[in-house]
């Protein structure tokens, strides 16, 4: 009698390896930059279910050595389940998700990690089609550098922001404030260079329309009272 064997059963789940590589970020650009972009991603695709954004996440590449993982800041995968289910993901194991990132993001602080040479080689590699590096240490170079992987070597893309054709966004920097901080942060923009708001800026845009409105009704005599 012949057994129907498929490989990846024998492989580890994300339930069965661990969900980082417990080296903790060593600066809160690091988390914050990651999550801003999610954040906006939240809210421009908030009607798709089919892509997924981690944060300090573990992607397991390597069914041949299971173990093995690499944790950037920032990862889109689209075409994957936006939730699995109500315990969400632990990790990103690509034997399992049967789709690679699109796009990863490293966020650059005084204790590098090997971002312009190891990693760059190793998501080349795994075949990650875009990868952002961001380095706000620097003064003189490009602080913002986008990469695109040409027959198994990444390119640098010119032009800020820089446009993702297969994302359908732009990536760029720009000064803002969030979460009560002002400075440059990486934001998403549409095919016109336009930046899309975070759910914050959203918020306080909606908050003066209403106001704005309120004070149009009292000029016309209109008793909000009596709305």
């Amino acid at each position: 009698m012949l057994l129907n064997y498929n490989p990846r059963h024998c492989l580890p789940s994300a339930e069965e390896l661990p969900d980082s590589d417990d080296t903790p970020v060593d600066k809160e650009l690091q988390d914050l930059i990651p999550h801003i972009l999610k954040d906006i991603l939240a809210l421009i695709w908030e009607e798709r279910m089919d892509w997924y954004f981690g944060v300090d996440m573990g992607i397991y590449y390597d069914p041949e050595n299971p173990t093995d993982v690499i944790v950037p800041d920032g990862f889109l995968s689209i075409g994957v389940p936006r939730i699995i289910d109500e315990d969400l993901r632990l990790s990103y194991v690509l034997w399992d998700e049967l789709v690679i990132p699109t796009m990863v993001l490293e966020v650059v602080s005084h204790n590098r990690r090997g971002e312009y040479t190891q990693k760059k080689e190793d998501y080349a590699k795994i075949g990650v089609l875009y990868y952002v590096i961001y380095n706000p240490l620097r003064k003189r170079k490009p602080r913002l550098e986008v990469y695109k992987l040409e027959n198994g070597k990444y390119e640098l893309l010119e032009g800020e922001p820089v446009w993702l054709a297969e994302i359908n966004l732009g990536i760029g920097r720009e000064i803002g404030i969030y979460q009560g901080v002002e400075r440059e942060w990486l934001y998403w923009y549409d095919q016109q260079g336009k930046r899309y708001l975070t759910s914050q800026e959203e918020a306080k845009q909606a908050q003066e329309k209403a106001k704005k409105l309120e004070e149009k009704l009292r000029e016309l005599g209109v008793d909000l009272n009596e709305l």
